[in-house]
C-alpha cells in the first residue's frame, strides 16, 4: 500500500488510474468490433469456405499420394 505526503501525488495516481480506465475501456471495444467481425455472416461463409477448400485439397493430395 503506498503512503500519500501529499495531495498531488494522490492527483497524480487517480489521472493515472483514470487514463487506464479509458484504456481498458478502448480494449474491451476493439475486441467486441473484432468478435463482431468474426460473427458476420460474410466473415462466417468465407472460414467455411476456406475450410471446405483446404479439406478438399489434402484429400486430393492424400489421394495422389496413396495412389488412389
Amino acid at each position: 500500500m503506498r503512503i500519500y505526503t501529499n495531495y498531488n501525488q494522490i492527483d497524480e495516481d487517480l489521472k493515472i488510474l483514470k487514463l487506464q480506465t479509458e484504456i481498458d475501456k478502448e480494449k474491451v471495444k476493439l475486441s467486441v468490433n473484432e468478435i463482431k467481425e468474426d460473427l458476420s455472416p460474410v466473415s462466417l461463409v468465407t472460414s467455411l469456405f476456406s475450410a471446405v477448400v483446404k479439406r478438399a485439397f489434402i484429400i486430393k493430395a492424400a489421394s495422389k499420394l496413396l495412389g488412389r
